[in-house]
């Protein structure tokens, strides 16, 4: 195992829940179908990127949701809300990006994005169940 890998299992495990941390443990040194994306996720993104000296993990986070919401990437964005809190980051901020992408990655991809971000802070305790959200909203 590769010190850089050693580095993203203990970053990784200090941004991402058990179910996640498991399937990225399981991924090291397995050669079974797809396992070494993980390995390479472990390795490159959470071992050398979110290592780097120049931002903090808050930032990251912050940066990465924006990306992602962008992206339209919903699964990824589950697990980066979560992680964006763990990092630092507040349920305000997360809000803030959400708005500040509907202005430069359009309206349908931010709506997405606050259903999406908003299931994931409900089920993770972090937002109120009444708190007043069109999930299934998509336009």
């Amino acid at each position: 195992m590769s010190d850089a890998t050693r580095s993203g299992l203990e970053i990784a495990s200090q941004m991402v829940d058990e179910r996640v941390m498991g399937l990225l443990e399981g991924s090291v040194g397995s050669r079974a179908f797809g396992t070494q994306l993980g390995e390479l996720s472990l390795e490159f993104v959470f071992g050398r990127l979110w290592n780097r000296p120049g931002l903090g993990r808050r930032e990251r986070s912050l940066v990465t949701l924006g990306i992602l919401i962008a992206l339209r990437q919903t699964d990824e964005m589950k697990i980066h809300a979560l992680a964006a809190l763990r990092n630092g980051c507040t349920v305000q901020e997360i809000e803030e990006v959400i708005y500040q992408a509907s202005a430069y990655a359009g309206f349908p991809a931010a709506a997405s994005a606050l259903g999406t971000i908003a299931t994931s802070l409900r089920q993770g305790g972090h937002l109120p169940e009444e708190a007043p959200i069109n999930e299934e909203h998509t336009p």
